[in-house]
């Protein structure tokens, strides 16, 4: 892996995308300790401990700590991810904007302004809420400007960080918005690891406790890139053509058709689906209802199996969901014969396009159990074990799934220049 680093960075064009990556993430960690106007920190911290172990710590958790340090970051790039869900959900609901989704170049443009006009809105609702609701008791000013000045420094630093993610995606190495959820996770990864070897010195954790974590972690790892990495070959032969005193065709080449072709889009989408009541309690009250608590949390005793159901549920559904995007079945039928390509023992056209679709449910439904069962494990497990962690099955789940992802694009650079990458071992 470092060799092909190593060589990825004597190359000019990947070193400078690299660099940029890296430029892009020191700007998202400064900005993540530039505080709002008018917050008084002392009272955000004890908000934050008066919230230990709820659904705050887990949302600074996934922030990078931005929250807690109420910086212009608070609301990071969550408007947007809640606005993507909605606005791919109405592609479906809606036929026209489906049909927009599927215009191509132009069609991903327009989708992608629809999204931000709605992480906009969403924004200044869920700005206004923290500074009327969670944090209104740190707020040392309370007059029309000031509430205008902190509503739109939110705004502006989670937009900020859309336009980060765009940047990372377009100049540098990875899907920016998913290294920006990534390095959130990252930035609290010491301070858990500090906590847990804090609870095993003062005898709070067992041993047995310990190596059962560390042994869940790397199952864990292990499981979610194997799922990554996983794919059925489906044959294709395409039949011989003469043109001219020249014969063209008669290869034979493979769909591969991934188990799991979403990536840790379903883990996130369902995460910020189940986080929602819990959220908007928090930021319109300061507090959360006893029965969300109860039924729809974690920390309920009956919510932390309501709360796993749902979350195994809410994955497969988007596991199903970004597969039909992604690999539209139709389509694919259609090219083929187009082309003159077809599958060993299956008629041409919708017989094609039929067994495809059989194929890619069965995979989906494989990968997005296995996908749900490592996400929603470790929260009843920690539950049945008494033991408080938020660095769970869903955050590996993400920093696994992205780091593959970005040695996978640069693989990709190297393959084009004819490097050997470690992914292919």
């Amino acid at each position: 892996m470092f060799k092909t680093l190593s060589d990825a960075w004597r190359i000019k064009e990947i070193r400078n995308k690299m660099i940029f990556t890296v430029l892009m993430i020191v700007v998202y960690r400064l900005g993540n300790v530039i505080p709002i106007p008018f917050i008084d920190k002392s009272v955000v911290n004890q908000i934050m401990h008066g919230n230990e172990g709820g659904l705050v710590n887990l949302l600074d958790l996934l922030a990078g700590g931005s929250l807690k340090q109420m910086s212009v970051f608070a609301l990071s790039i969550y408007p947007y991810i809640t606005s993507s869900i909605v606005v791919q959900l109405l592609t479906i609901a809606f036929p026209r904007l489906g049909e927009i989704a599927r215009d191509g170049e132009m069609g991903k443009k327009k989708i992608a302004k629809y999204t931000k006009i709605g992480a906009v809105i969403l924004g200044i609702f869920e700005a206004i809420a923290i500074s009327n609701g969670l944090f209104a008791r740190a707020i040392v000013a309370k007059g029309t400007i000031e509430t205008i000045l902190i509503i739109t420094s939110l705004l502006a630093g989670s937009m900020f960080l859309v336009w980060l993610g765009e940047c990372i995606t377009e100049n540098g190495v990875g899907n920016g918005i998913s290294i920006i959820i990534f390095l959130g996770i990252v930035a609290n990864l010491p301070t858990q690891i500090g906590t847990f070897i804090y609870s095993v010195q003062t005898g709070t954790v067992g041993l047995l406790t310990v190596l059962g974590v560390i042994l869940a972690a790397i199952v864990i790892i292990v499981v979610v890139v194997l799922i990554n990495e996983g794919e059925r070959k489906i044959t294709v032969q395409y039949a011989k053509k003469v043109v001219g005193r020249k014969m063209y065709g008669g290869q034979a080449t493979h769909i591969p058709v991934k188990v799991n072709m979403s990536g840790v889009m379903p883990v996130i989408f369902a995460s910020s689906l189940l986080a929602m009541p819990q959220t908007l309690s928090l930021l319109f009250s300061g507090g959360t209802p006893s029965w969300i608590t109860y039924y729809l949390t974690v920390e309920g005793s009956v919510g932390v199996y309501i709360y796993s159901v749902l979350n195994f549920i809410l994955i497969i559904l988007f596991g199903f969901f970004y597969s039909s995007i992604q690999f539209n079945t139709v389509e694919y039928a259609k090219n083929l014969q187009q082309y003159g390509g077809f599958i060993p023992g299956i008629r041409p056209g919708k017989p094609t396009g039929e067994y495809l679709q059989r194929i890619s449910n069965r995979i989906t439904f494989s990968g997005s159990i296995i996908l749900a069962l490592v996400a929603s494990a470790p929260i009843v497990l920690s539950r049945l074990s008494g033991m408080r962690i938020n660095f769970g099955g869903t955050s590996v789940i993400i920093i696994v799934g992205v780091v593959i992802e970005t040695m996978k694009q640069i693989e990709s650079m190297m393959l084009m220049r004819h490097y050997k990458g470690f992914l292919n071992k």
